[in-house]
């Protein structure tokens, strides 16, 4: 919502200025439904010729969440350190044999169940269990395992930043495309030089909402929705990174308590559950998890 109320601010600003001066809005009117075309179907087919249709659809994913914001709220962290909690304490308790039942099936697994949310979340699964898998397979240096999923992150925040970059690239390429718009209305203006100069005012002041368009949107709106994207992909890495930590505190012996409290030191501020929070949720749990 904040973003729909900066985009109405924007255009109250922009254009309620414009007439406080005096300014004519028929022109603008007039002209932008053919500059918008220009202008926008230029960008749109820059991106297809630079990208791919992956990356199509994954541009088309991400736009949604500028409007939702990030997927992960303070319930979730609090979620995944009460599930990571119950994985170690398993591990740590009853063994590997133990803890395989629920990796291998996670669908099924009365720990995993209590977390649909997580659950739903396919990369934050398959991380969780193909690190614990990786430790059921002897991987126990925890340099090696912190490096393994360091690579993962890495990857999985690339992929997901596509969105976020294209968005830039058009925010980059308006300007440009909005000069090309308004010299197509000068070359017009041009082939009818020999009009009234009335005529030929507007002519001009149509081809120049061109130029206006293009830095308009891209420095007002579309800049600003990649900025706010980035922002969002970037706070929904910091869950994952806390996967990261508490499996690695796990590695070096820690206790389940203990290594849920580092990886609770890794919670974003506005995220974070206070020690005493997490202690009450953990406290809440069946002592059989399910």
């Amino acid at each position: 919502m904040l973003q729909i109320g900066g985009i109405v601010f924007l255009f109250a600003c922009v254009f309620g200025g414009y007439l406080m001066t005096g300014g004519s809005l028929e022109v603008v009117i007039e002209a932008a439904p053919h500059e918008l075309i220009t202008i926008f179907g230029a960008a749109l087919a820059a991106m297809l010729i630079a990208g791919s249709m992956y990356n199509v659809k994954k541009i088309a994913g991400s736009l949604g969440k500028v409007i939702k914001g990030p997927n992960w709220k303070p319930r979730d962290y609090t979620d995944l350190l009460c599930l990571l909690f119950l994985l170690t304490k398993t591990m740590k308790s009853k063994g590997l044999i133990a803890l395989e039942a629920h990796i291998e099936k996670p669908s099924e697994s009365s720990i995993f169940k209590r977390y649909p949310k997580i659950m739903k979340d396919h990369f934050a699964l398959d991380f969780i269990c193909d690190t614990l898998r990786m430790m059921t397979m002897s991987l126990e240096d925890p340099h090696q395992v912190e490096t393994a999923m360091e690579k993962q992150l890495e990857k999985h925040h690339h992929e997901a930043l596509v969105g976020a970059n294209a968005l830039q690239a058009m925010a980059d390429g308006l300007p440009a495309l909005g000069i090309v718009a308004a010299v197509l209305g000068v070359i017009k203006t041009m082939g009818a030089i020999s009009e009234p100069p009335e005529v030929l005012g507007g002519m001009i002041g149509s081809a120049l909402v061109g130029t206006f368009l293009g830095v308009f949107l891209a420095y007002g709106i579309v800049g600003p929705l990649g900025t706010r994207l980035k922002a969002i992909i970037d706070e929904e890495s910091l869950f994952y990174h806390v996967i990261r930590d508490i499996l690695v505190a796990h590695l070096h012996g820690n206790a389940a308590q203990v290594s849920v409290e580092i990886g609770r030191g890794s919670v974003p501020s506005e995220a974070q559950p206070s020690f005493q929070e997490l202690e009450t949720a953990l406290n809440a749990i069946p002592p059989d998890g399910g």
